[in-house]
């Protein structure tokens, strides 16, 4: 399985995070025969079987808290594959002046190379005598 960090952290840390807030969730999740791998594992394979490449964030973490609370769940082989963690970032206020920056710099510098390229001249389609069946 080549299932990102990120995915599994992301996992582990709504797992923990609802393991705290219920006792019930706690108690299955503290399983001897479950792990944090297996659980990716099932995960990814139900995402396989599903057809679908996009999923909302809700409907993973119940794929998790499906495969704790249930004693007989086939977690099937490993999937060889890159997980996408959507994350919002919040960038400082120095980062989005030095994106600003860049942006500004990325403009001028097409603009630029685009009034270095020399003007292509058009031809006009050469019109042909010869004669036509709408001639006659």
């Amino acid at each position: 399985m080549k299932s990102t960090e990120s995915f599994k952290n992301t996992i582990r840390m709504y797992l923990d995070k609802r393991a705290n807030e219920d006792e019930l969730f706690a108690l299955k999740y503290a399983k001897a025969n479950k792990s944090i791998n297996d659980c990716i594992i099932y995960i990814l394979n139900t995402v396989k079987k599903s057809g679908c490449n996009g999923f909302a964030d809700d409907e993973i973490y119940s794929m998790a808290v499906h495969y704790y609370d249930e004693d007989n769940v086939e977690t099937g082989k490993p999937v060889n594959c890159h997980v996408v963690v959507n994350h919002v970032v919040e960038l400082t206020a120095e980062e989005k002046e030095q994106a600003r920056k860049e942006a500004i710099q990325k403009a001028h510098d097409e603009a630029y190379n685009k009034m270095k390229q020399p003007a292509r001249k058009t031809t006009k389609p050469e019109i042909s005598n010869q004669p036509t069946l709408f001639n006659f």
